[in-house]
C-alpha cells in the first residue's frame, strides 16, 4: 500500500470544478466592478452649469495620456483678485475653439464628474463641453 491509497486520490473532479468556478467568478468580479464603476462615473454627471470669465490658460498636459486643461479667471468687480477655475476638456472641437479664444471673455458649459479615480481622463472633475464668446 502506498500513501496515496491511504490518504485518498486527492480532490475529486467535482471539487476541482467548484474551485475553478469560484476563481472564475472572482476574476469576473475583479474585472467587471471597476469597468462598471468607471462607465457610470464618466457618463453620469454630478452637476452641470455655466461659468464665465477670461480664458487665461489652455494647454495639453500629461506624460503619456495627454489631456486638455484650462484656467478661467472669473471676476465680479474690477480691481478685485479673480477667482481661478480649472477645468478639463475631452472633445477636440471644443479644445480647438478654446485654443482660439485665449485672452477673451468666454462662457463655458461644463459637467462635473465626481469620483474619477485617475487623472487619465483629466486633471479636474470639471469637463467643459461647449464654449461661446461673451462681449
Amino acid at each position: 500500500m502506498n500513501a496515496r491509497t491511504l490518504l485518498g486520490s486527492g480532490p475529486s473532479s467535482s471539487a476541482r470544478g467548484g474551485i475553478r468556478a469560484v476563481l472564475l467568478l472572482g476574476l469576473a468580479v475583479v474585472v467587471l466592478v471597476p469597468v462598471v464603476y468607471m462607465t457610470i462615473v464618466l457618463n453620469w454627471s454630478y452637476s452641470e452649469g455655466e461659468r464665465a470669465g477670461v480664458l487665461q490658460k489652455f494647454s495639453r498636459k500629461g506624460w503619456i495620456f495627454k489631456t486638455w486643461e484650462g484656467e478661467l479667471a472669473m471676476t465680479t468687480v474690477p480691481g478685485v483678485a479673480p477667482v481661478l477655475w480649472n477645468f478639463s476638456v475631452r472633445d477636440e472641437k471644443v479644445a480647438e475653439a478654446l485654443g482660439q479664444a485665449i485672452g477673451t471673455h468666454v462662457a463655458v458649459h461644463y459637467e462635473e464628474h465626481r469620483g474619477i479615480p485617475t487623472s487619465v481622463f483629466g486633471e479636474t472633475s470639471y469637463f467643459v463641453n461647449s464654449v461661446r464668446a461673451v462681449e
